[in-house]
Formats: C-alpha cells, structure tokens, sequence
C-alpha cells in the first residue's frame, strides 16, 4: 500500500462516527439524569463514554492526521500497517465501550482498554520508525515525537487504574492519582503536542517559515512543565512541600506558554497571504480561547482555595475537561479536517458546527454556573434539563457535520485526488 491507497478521508468519516457515538453517550447519560431509564448503568455509561471518547475519537483522529503528515512530506513506506492498526483500534475500541457500558470496569472491559494501549505501543513504535526518515524544516516532528512519547507515558496511569479496580484496591487516594496521571498526560501531554505538530507542520507547509523559532520555544517551555504541571492536579494529596513549589513554579511558568502562543496568533493574523476558509477561522480562534482560558485556570489552580474548589466540585471538574476535550482538542481538529476537505471543494458543515458549538458555550456555561453554586451563588433552575437540550444540540450539530462530509465523493482527474458534492 502507498501514500496514495492510504484513503485519509475514509478514515476521518470513520473517526467523525465515533465521535457522533460519544455525543450520542452523553444525550443518553443527559437524557437518564432527568428522567427514568432503568436499562442503562449510568456509572458503567460513563466510563464506556469517556474511555471511547479518548480512544475512539481524539487518539483515532490524530493517528490519521499524523499519518497524512509523513504522506504530505512524501515519505515512502508500507502504510498497509497504518490500515491495520486502525482496523484494530476501531475493533477494541467498540468492544471497550460495550463491555464498559454492561459490565463497568471489569475482565472484558479491563481486557479490552488493555489491548487498546497495546496497539497504541504498535502504532508509536512504526510511527517513530518513520518518522526519524522525514526531512522537517518546520520543527513539526519534535512536537510529534513528544507526543508519542507521553502516548505511552499516560498509559501507566491506566495501567494502574486498570491493576486497582480489577483487584478491588479501593484506596481513594491513588485511584484519583492514577486518573489525573492517565488524563493529565493525554489532555495536556499527546493531545496537545500532536495537535501543535499538525498544525506547525501545515503552517510551514503554507509558508510561514519563521513560525519555527516560535515553535522551538513554546515547545521547550510546554516540554519543561508538562510533567511538573501533573501536581497541580493532586495538590490536594499530601505532597512533600518541594512538589508542592515545583508544581507552583511551573503553573506560573504557563504565562510563558500565553506570551509565545499569543506570538503565533500574531504571525498568522498580520499573514495576509493565508486564506483560511471561514468555518477554520472561528473554529480555531474558539480553540485558541479554550486554550488561553485553560491555562490562565491551570495557572490559578495553584491558589489552594481555587485548587480545592477546582478539583472538589463534579460539575468544575467535567466543565474543565470539555474545555480542554472539546473546546481545545475537538475544535482544532475539525478545523484541520475542514481545511483538509475545503482544498478539495468540500467543507464542514457551517450550520452543523454552529449548533455543535452553540450546545457546547451554553453547556460549558452551566457547568460553571452550577460549580459555583459551592460559593452560594444562586443556584441554575433547571441547570440538568438545559444540560441535556445542549447534549442534544452538541450531537445533532455534529451528525450535520459528518454526514456532509460523508456526502463529499473523491474522484480521480487527471492523476490527482479531487472531490466533488452530490
């Protein structure tokens, strides 16, 4: 198989469905709140939602657009293997979230979430191979071998999570320990540095090329906190007084990460030579609003009353992780599918992605709203139905948006991949 037969699009349509899927989860874990539905667990729900989210979804999206990296920088290799891991993936990660949702955390599901990490150890391995043979002026691969890098580190949190719940180890402790770990190190560690890898890749490829010195040093700063910026999570556990200052330190060394991204901001906004479709344009300036707002909170955390209220409030907690899943990760990436498709006359749906992110702001909104609630601010009259009509919104915005796309057709013209609309 060559770059050529590796078709990016079916599998973008693939991770677009799974994605559809989570928001489906979560009308449904909405939907049992406010009213009776005896079928459904929803604790075994939840994790089958959240589980199938990061590894259906955001893992699966970016092992696509990581392996449309190296063929856009025309590296010849077998992607056959590529195909297969993905066949794989998209397998473990439907059996994962049935079990989860049957029997919660337990032999299938454990053995399921297992056999995802271990494709995940295939994948990283065959894509570093590679990626030590592409030629990148851009600074894109650092970001993308960093990423890999901390795939793999995360998966010791679930390891041990997976090791405490199939032992019935329920040591409160180290099981809030080992989520922080497994999330901190995907949200902020492969999620975040694979997604700024595609991106500086695509602005050097449009011909930005001093955004490179920018990119080395928001790269040398995100790498030299990403680890310490872990203890902000667990400031509520007993920590040696040197981690509680290594993880304030760093918490305030983001401002550094808000001066150099605020640069690129810069760079790409006085380029007027780039031409973003508009649907890209908002998506991204919402993602980069996420992301200047997640680190202005991870950088408060460091306070121990808002540390306290950040991590003690549910709602504070779910608001702050759709910030970063949906707001960050999400946004940016169907702002790159966008731009991918846009070059072959198709687009993200313009109205689908407005009703996606409508229920998304509204949403977010109320989680904070009903996280303050904890400060005897008023509290939201009838914050968990508004919650489920937003669910509601978030997942019909995005089934708009993916079957357009799946309605975008590839036809060969004279050589070369077009697409058309029917």
């Amino acid at each position: 198989m060559n770059a050529r037969a590796f078709n990016t699009k079916r599998w973008i349509e693939i991770a677009l469905i799974n994605f559809c899927v989570v928001a489906l989860a979560g009308v449904t874990m909405r939907y049992k709140i406010n009213f009776a539905l005896p079928a459904i667990n929803q604790k075994y729900l939840m994790h089958g939602h959240s589980n199938f989210a990061f590894v259906g979804w955001v893992a699966m999206a970016l092992m696509i657009l990581m392996v449309r990296y190296l063929v856009r920088n025309d590296l010849q290799t077998n992607y056959k293997k590529y195909h297969y891991i993905l066949i794989a993936e998209v397998i473990a990660s439907y059996a994962m979230l049935v079990s989860f949702i049957i029997q919660g955390y337990d032999f299938w599901s454990i053995t399921f979430s297992v056999i995802t990490i271990l494709i995940s150890y295939f994948y990283i391995f065959f894509y570093w191979r590679d990626l030590n043979k592409v030629h990148d002026a851009g600074f894109s691969r650092s970001w993308l071998k960093a990423a890999l890098l901390l795939w793999a580190f995360s998966s010791l949190g679930a390891f041990m999570l997976a090791y405490l719940m199939a032992n019935h180890i329920m040591i409160q402790d180290l099981y809030f320990a080992s989520v922080y770990f497994f999330m901190h190190f995907q949200y902020n560690g492969w999620f975040l540095f694979a997604c700024f890898g595609i991106f500086f890749s695509y602005m050097h490829r449009l011909g930005l090329f001093r955004m490179a010195f920018l990119s080395k040093r928001l790269f040398m700063i995100m790498t030299i906190t990403v680890v310490p910026t872990y203890f902000l999570s667990i400031l509520w556990l007993r920590l040696p007084l040197s981690l509680h200052w290594i993880a304030n330190i760093s918490g305030i060394l983001q401002l550094l990460v808000l001066l150099y991204f605020f640069k690129v901001i810069s760079v790409v906004q006085k380029n007027t030579s780039i031409k973003f479709s508009w649907s890209t344009k908002w998506l991204w300036r919402l993602a980069s609003i996420a992301f200047i707002l997640k680190i202005i909170l991870q950088m408060l955390s460091t306070l121990p009353f808002l540390s306290h209220f950040a991590f003690g409030f549910r709602p504070v907690v779910i608001g702050y992780l759709h910030l970063s899943f949906v707001g960050i990760i999400s946004l940016f990436i169907l702002g790159y599918i966008n731009e991918f498709i846009h070059r072959f006359r198709g687009n993200v749906s313009g109205i689908g992605a407005i009703i996606f992110v409508t229920g998304f702001i509204v949403q977010e909104i109320v989680l904070m709203l009903q996280g303050l609630e904890a400060m005897d601010v008023e509290p939201v009259k009838g914050a968990n139905i508004i919650l489920f009509y937003c669910a509601i919104l978030m997942a019909a915005g995005l089934i708009w948006i993916t079957s357009g796309i799946i309605r975008t057709q590839e036809y060969e013209l004279e050589g070369k991949v077009e697409i058309s609309k029917n």
